[in-house]
Order: C-alpha cells, then structure tokens, then sequence
C-alpha cells in the first residue's frame, strides 16, 4: 500500500521534511517547486510508513487503496509525475533560503540579540506561518492583530467550503493562539483602533501579513451595475465573512456569468450548480445556504480570454468540476482553437481533461437555459460590455460607472463576432489586489507594498508577508516560504541591532488596544467562538453553524463557559 496525494494539496511542504526516503517531490530546493500545483509522492519509493499523511496539515495525503470517487485519479496523477519529472535540479533561486527542513536559521542564535516582541497584523496563513517561525526558533514574544473578532484569514474567509481538508490548516494554526508568548487581538483596526506608528511604538518589529482584499475589475462600461460583483465579494458571501451582508447576491436569475478561469472561478461556477443538500454538510454561510436552496440559477458561463491551454486553474479543481454530481461540464466550441486545442493536448496537459466532456456549438443564447444544471466553458472570449435588463432605459450601455439598473446581459467577444449572453449575474474573478495599508508606502501599480526580502524601505523594524509583499499569487503552502526569508531578514536585522527601541512594553500595548476598543477577542474569546460555532452545527445537523456579524462573533466570545 501506497500513499499519494490529493486535490487539497497545500504545497507548504511538511511532508518533505518527515518523508524518510525522499519520495515526495518536488522539494523547495528544485527549481519547480516554485511553480508546482502540488507535490506527489513517488510510488515505487513509498515505503507506506505514513509520516507524510500525520504530518499534512489539510490531510490531502491517503492511502491509495482508500482512495474514492474522483480522488482514484491521482493514484495516476502522482506515479505519472515521477515518469516525466527530470531530475531533480537544486535551484539557488528557490524560495526557501535555508536548507529544507523546519526553518531553521542556522547563523542567527536567540543569543546574537534581546528578547523580541513582534506584532503580527494579519492571521492568514501567512502571517500565521511568520508567528511559527518566530515561536519555535527564538524567544519572541508575538502579538497576533487582526481587524476581524475571528482568526484565520484566507482560511476562514476564502477558502471554498466544500473544501473541508484545505480548511484543516486552520486547525493547525489555531494551537499558536493559546501559546504561552502569544497575545491575541482581534477586532482590533489597525486605522480605525490604533495606528502603525502606535503598533511599532509597542514592539521591535511589525510584520503586515494584510492580504489581498480586493477583486481586480475589468474596466468595461456597465460594470458598475447592480448585480455586477468581484468573485471576491461572492466568496466572502458564502463564506460568512462580516463585511458581507446577507442579501448581496441576487440568484434569481437562471444564467450567471463569470470572467476567469482560475480556481476561485471554478469555486464560484462549482457552489452555484452544487447540489444544496451537498453544501449543508458544509460550513458554508447560512444565509448563502438558504438562498442557494431558493435559487434559480442553472447555468454557469466561465469566460477565458485565452484557450483550454492556458486555463488558470489547476489540474485539480478542473478534474473536480468534471466529476460534480448533478452537473454538467460543456466546452462552448465556438472557436475552431478551442476543440483543436483540446484534441491535440499530451495525457498530462490540462486541456487533455476536457476530452470527454460535450461541445456545444451554435447555441442560442437568447433562450433559457436547457434543464439541468450545467457549467459551461468558453474560451478566446471576453467580456467588453455589461447590458442592463430588457426594458431598462439604460440596457444598451449607460457609460462606466454611471450605473443604471440591475445587469441583464454580457457582450462577449467571440469567433463570429460579438455576443450577447444574457444573465442576470456577473461574477468577476480576474484575481486580487491588495489596498493601501495606513502608515506603509503603496505601488499602486502592483498592489503591494515595496520591499527588500520583506523588509519594508526606510521604515526600520517594519516588514511583510504573503500577498501585500508578492501580490495575489500562490496558495496557502507559499505562504511557508515566504514567511521563512521574511523572518530570516527580520532576525538579521536584530543581529546588526538595526531594530527600533521601541520605548514602550506589550502591556502597555494592551492597555491601549483594549482602551480604544472594549470588544477587542482574545485567544479565549476565539475558543469561544469555535465552541459557539460547532455547537450552532450540531444544533442544525451541520458541522459548523459559522457566525457571520460581528455582533455575534463578539457576543459568542464573551461566552467562554459554552460545554463543548
């Protein structure tokens, strides 16, 4: 019996580190692993110990006689990668700077400097990633900031929630929060509560894990429109996020379109054909539960600019979206490339995937959709205007920005020219972009903010990590790297005693937070909420009922005494 590894992969790596024989690829010391949808364990090497499957934090790793439904694939998957993989070639550019193992910062001891309190403002996966490190290789005292009264960033709010073992490495994290040098502060605005320059005032060093909040646009007229929306805002829609509310998302129309291809474009195309039933043994929002139960959408229209070959997601979530039950998967054969394309890709192309599913061509899109559910893929085809609904004064146009009512159609490019797709949904997922962070420099051509190996330019003991350093690219397990070199200049900053004396104590920094916002959770209070929300779960045969105001978050963490 072997093991392999599956869709979840988070690619952070851990299982490298335990793997006694080596046979899990590729490591971060090759070139691809940069670059890697997700790693795969050899099977003529495997040795069926299981280290690998303990040690994976989202339990992306089984054993291959257990494997089921659409997960036999990667049986395959993973002993295909070994017969067309080179060998491996160590890479000086990789994006570990140590030798791969747990970090390890071999030429900087906790004696080479004082003790250190770092404020971590962010806890995603990368900011939690930087605590870790920080917490098993040096003394540091860490302050753990978020705006939010719950923990968990990415994981919590982004994650798709029919994607229960990617959600795991929440669980993971969450054993930081009760550590003995840990402080947590959640609710805690870093602009609304305190100030950077207050934060820095309290600790050595601050290190911004923010993410990336905000959907890029298109910057097409009629965008603007009522039921026009980033996949972003959709996502923490059904994800119970607070700053969405309940009714954002308008699902009575029978056709939605959605600009992407990527994996946050199949999320959103595989949530809305999903079976609701399905979805109630999810966490998935309440509010999105009951409207997904009401919903009359039973058509996804997926836009790529570019062909079946240069489809932005991975392997993974497109081989998942072929096998969704209850729905089917067409590609929209418009275009003499698309079916070429397909017909001419290698086994081990994403495009191959696509071979069996149905092509489409000369559809009437002014008629309703067939009976079913269905997503369908079109490819060379983009959106370059958003109509407004039949009878709309401002259904032909009305100028960017200006918006007009609800949208009602979608002029796409296309082989024959342009076409109208009418729908009464439009979904934007072209990708993240991070905002400014109040008291840090911004390029606002990129979306992050400048730096050197994380260290932040001409603001000493300031620093960064994830998607406001790199931009909106990579998943949770590049976040591991990237907290690695951002950790690793943070510690040669001290050796050179170039952090700030920062004047003030942590204490002090308690006092203040708490001061400036009396409903601040801490690492108890976030016990309670995780208490309250599998208890709402149990009470709704789900298993996890997710809070999704801040009223309620904070209201759930001033009670602590909830039985488990």
């Amino acid at each position: 019996m072997t093991y392999a590894i599956t869709q979840t992969c988070c690619s952070d790596a851990t299982c490298v580190a335990v793997c006694p024989v080596n046979c899990i690829r590729p490591t971060p010391q090759e070139r691809a692993f940069g670059s890697t949808e997700m790693l795969h364990i050899d099977p003529d090497t495997c040795i069926d110990c299981g280290a690998c499957a303990d040690a994976c934090p989202v339990d992306a790793i089984l054993p291959v006689d257990q494997l089921t439904g659409v997960q036999r694939e990667y049986a395959a998957i993973n002993a295909s990668y070994f017969e067309r993989a080179p060998s491996p070639e160590v890479s000086e550019d990789s994006p570990n700077f140590h030798a791969w193992d747990r970090p390890a910062f071999e030429r900087i001891l906790p004696a080479d400097f004082g003790p250190l309190r770092v404020a971590v403002v962010g806890t995603g996966p990368a900011g939690m990633y930087t605590a870790e490190d920080l917490l098993l290789h040096t003394g540091a005292e860490v302050t753990l900031i978020d705006r939010l009264p719950a923990a968990g960033g990415l994981v919590r709010y982004g994650v798709a929630p029919d994607h229960p073992g990617t959600r795991r490495a929440g669980e993971t994290f969450a054993r930081l929060h009760a550590h003995p040098r840990v402080r947590m502060l959640l609710g805690l605005g870093l602009g609304e509560h305190v100030t950077a320059e207050e934060v820095a005032a309290h600790h050595d060093a601050v290190v911004y894990a923010v993410g990336a909040s905000r959907g890029k646009r298109l910057g097409v007229p009629g965008e603007e429109r009522p039921n026009s929306l980033s996949a972003t805002d959709f996502v923490a829609w059904y994800n119970a996020h607070p700053d969405a509310e309940p009714d954002a998302v308008d699902l009575s129309a029978e056709r939605v379109v959605v600009v992407g291809n990527g994996n946050v474009a199949l999320d959103v195309a595989r949530i809305l054909v999903s079976d609701p039933e399905d979805l109630a043994e999810t966490d998935i929002a309440g509010h999105a539960l009951t409207a997904l139960r009401a919903s009359k959408v039973r058509e996804v229209v997926l836009l790529g600019r570019r062909g079946p070959a240069d489809a932005a997601c991975t392997r993974a979530e497109l081989l998942a979206l072929t096998r969704l039950p209850g729905a089917d998967l067409v590609v929209d054969d418009h275009d003499p490339r698309t079916g070429a394309a397909i017909d001419a890709a290698g086994p081990d192309d994403l495009a191959a995937l696509l071979r069996d599913a149905p092509r489409v061509l000369g559809t009437d899109w002014s008629r309703p959709p067939a009976e079913g559910r269905r997503v369908v893929l079109r490819f060379h085809s983009e959106p370059v205007d958003v109509l407004g609904r039949a009878g709309d004064p401002t259904a032909n146009g009305g100028g960017r920005g200006t918006g007009g009512g609800p949208v009602g159609a979608v002029r796409v490019t296309g082989a024959g020219g342009g076409t109208v797709l009418p729908a009464g949904l439009l979904l934007t997922a072209i990708g993240y972009r991070g905002v400014p962070v109040p008291g840090l420099p911004f390029d606002e051509a990129t979306g992050t903010v400048p730096h050197e190996d994380g260290r932040v330019a001409g603001l000493p003991g300031t620093y960064v990590v994830g998607w406001i350093k790199r931009g909106s690219s990579g998943g949770i397990g590049a976040n591991r790297a990237c907290a690695a070199e951002t950790v690793g200049t943070l510690l040669a900053d001290a050796v050179e005693g170039l952090l700030p004396d920062p004047g003030r104590s942590a204490k002090a920094f308690l006092r203040l937070a708490r001061r400036r916002n009396r409903q601040v959770v801490d690492a108890r209070g976030m016990r309670a909420i995780d208490r309250a929300e599998l208890a709402l779960g149990r009470d709704e045969g789900r298993p996890r009922g997710k809070l999704a105001t801040v009223p309620e978050l904070v209201a759930a963490a001033r009670r602590r005494r909830l039985p488990l």
